[in-house]
């Protein structure tokens, strides 16, 4: 599915993940909505973007090179893309509503990502007894509620939407069922597969921690392996609507959860990961989102995004 002329969602975007994964769906064309705590810095971040001049004037909407008519049409120049923050919980249905309808009212909403989340750590029998049950509760109930209560509200918009991406003929002429070739017609241009008619995409985010829970995570690897559980289950349900459903499990990543630590710290974090044995960059968080959403055969599926590394019991 093409992003350019859509709107996309994103919870947790003032930071981390989330604001890596806004710049990329605004970089390549789509009006976003930067959901997050107030407190945060979100509208700071969606004033930046909103300022970006996000391509060059001689760069087409669709990524082709300057000049090419790979897609059956000369490159265009292209506008900035807008950007707004708006504050909220992902627990909350009047927020997240109102943030669904603040992205349709820009353009239809075909893109949700799903990075709000918290990573408390705590043993289940600690010093001082059991772990309350209120802090346990609080993890699933921001972490998978959250997750779920953001993918209800906006799938229910996206099926108001119309398809779009059914008319291969208009831009495959030769039907190849591509976007093109490169100039010397020797490759696909781009990925961008034409034919397959789309709603929407919706990605949320699971953690290593679903499969590779370490000691003093059971709260966040039960709320994590619920986002990971329930990927199947929702891609089966909306694919009558046209509408995929992807999860990505992150390993290690350089987030503000890890930015805290001590240099010494996050040097020895990353070398746990076989390769490339460093954290994880919040972009290539956000390169995969966008070739999700680009790639149409993926769905129903928990992606693992984390160098190899399967995390330790402690």
């Amino acid at each position: 599915m093409r992003i350019d002329g859509c709107s996309a969602l994103v919870t947790g975007a003032a930071s981390g993940l989330g604001l890596a994964t806004a710049r990329a769906l605004h970089a390549a064309g789509a009006a976003v909505v930067l959901f997050d705590l107030a407190g945060s810095a979100g509208a700071e971040r969606a004033a930046e973007l909103s300022a970006e001049a996000w391509s060059t004037p001689d760069s087409d909407p669709a990524g082709d090179p300057p000049g090419s008519t790979v897609t059956g049409r000369q490159a265009a120049p292209r506008r900035p893309a807008e950007a707004i923050f708006l504050l909220g919980n992902v627990t909350d249905e009047v927020d997240v509503q109102a943030a669904v309808e603040a992205a349709g009212a820009r353009a239809p909403l075909r893109i949700v990502v799903n990075c709000a989340g918290i990573a408390p750590a705590a043993r289940t029998v600690g010093r001082f007894g059991p772990q309350p049950l209120a802090d346990f509760e609080r993890v699933l109930r921001v972490n998978l509620l959250g997750s779920y209560n953001v993918v209800r509200l906006a799938a229910a918009a996206m099926q108001a939407t119309a398809p779009i991406g059914d008319d291969p003929a208009s831009t495959d002429p030769a039907g190849t069922g591509l976007a093109g070739t490169d100039p010397a017609g020797a490759r696909p241009a781009a990925l961008r597969l034409v034919g397959t008619p789309e709603r929407g995409v919706i990605v949320n985010t699971a953690s290593v921690a679903a499969f590779d829970g370490q000691i003093g995570q059971a709260a966040y690897a039960a709320s994590k392996g619920g986002v990971a559980a329930m990927t199947l289950p929702l891609a089966r349900e909306f694919a009558r609507s046209l509408i995929r459903v992807v999860t990505i499990a992150p390993g290690l990543f350089d987030t503000p959860l890890l930015q805290g630590l001590p240099a010494e710290a996050r040097a020895s974090l990353g070398a746990q990961v076989p390769h490339p044995a460093r954290l994880g960059d919040p972009t290539e968080y956000a390169a995969l989102v966008r070739h999700i959403v680009e790639n149409p055969m993926l769905n129903g599926e928990t992606i693992r995004l984390d160098g190899a590394i399967r995390m330790a019991p402690r």
